[in-house]
């Protein structure tokens, strides 16, 4: 019985460092939009863009706290996580509108593989990490949905 929940096991342990890798290059892109964001919408997306980096860190943490508790090592290095996020970091060159577009597809971007990762939860037997991956999708979502407002598209 233990190796048929090995196999959903790792594969939960790859799709949860995958996540760790996510969320460390958000977290330093959301501080180079916060730092460099310029325009008439500075005081708002410069106090948001810093309340979504502190809600990362969260997440960024919560994910590699609960692949330590699966026995798994989270990556650690920015070169890890640059190396398997599918976040791309900021240029640094970005407009405000720019930023907020890029802040929704990277929260759509990682919503997505949040679904894929529940489902293989489900699959390992592990609620606890189903429910993790579900809180910070849901997180994730009310916030793409404001980012949204912002941008006139919702």
């Amino acid at each position: 019985m233990a190796n048929a929940v090995k196999a959903p096991a790792s594969q939960l342990e790859k799709v949860l460092n995958h996540q760790v890798a996510n969320f460390g290059v958000l977290y330093i892109k959301l501080h180079n939009f916060h730092w460099y964001v310029k325009g008439p919408n500075f005081f708002t997306l410069h106090i948001k863009l810093e309340e979504l980096y502190n809600e990362t860190t969260l997440h960024f943490d919560a994910i590699a706290e609960r692949l330590l508790t699966l026995h798994g090592q989270p990556l650690a290095t920015m070169a890890g996580f640059l190396k398997e996020s599918d976040i791309k970091e900021a240029q640094g060159t970005e407009k405000a509108e720019d930023m907020v577009r890029a802040v929704v597809a990277d929260f759509n971007l990682i919503n997505d593989q949040l679904k894929e990762g529940m489902e293989i939860a489900e699959k390992a037997g592990d609620e606890t990490t189903g429910d993790l991956l579900l809180s910070i999708h849901a997180s994730l979502e009310k916030h793409t949905w404001m980012l949204e407002a912002f941008l006139g598209n919702s």
